[in-house]
C-alpha cells in the first residue's frame, strides 16, 4: 500500500500539552475507524510549528478526506517513492 507524508502547519505545535496531543490523536483515530482499514496512521513527528504524519493509504484523496473529516490541516501531502536507511549503504 502506498505511504504518504503529510505536513500539517500548526503554529505552536511543539508546545501542545500531552492532553492536547491525546485529544488530537483520539480525533484522528475516530475518523480512521469510520473510514475503514484501507487508511492507517503510522506515526507523527511534532516540531515547533508543524506536525509531520506518516500514513498508509490507497491514494492521496483518502489522506485528504481524513484531514477534512478530522478538521486537521494537510498543507502538503507527498507520496513516498522509496524508503532508505543506513542499511541502504551496505
Amino acid at each position: 500500500m502506498p505511504k504518504y507524508v503529510i505536513e500539517r502547519e500548526i503554529p505552536g505545535a511543539g508546545k501542545l500539552t500531552t492532553e492536547q496531543l491525546k485529544g488530537i490523536s483520539q480525533t484522528s483515530c475516530g475518523v480512521l475507524s469510520k473510514m475503514g482499514p484501507q487508511i492507517q496512521w503510522v506515526q507523527s513527528y511534532v516540531t515547533e510549528n508543524k506536525i509531520y504524519c506518516v500514513y498508509n493509504a490507497p491514494n492521496e484523496a483518502m489522506v485528504r478526506e481524513h484531514a477534512k473529516q478530522g478538521g486537521f490541516p494537510a498543507n502538503s501531502v507527498s507520496k513516498v517513492s522509496t524508503i532508505i536507511d543506513p542499511t541502504t549503504a551496505e
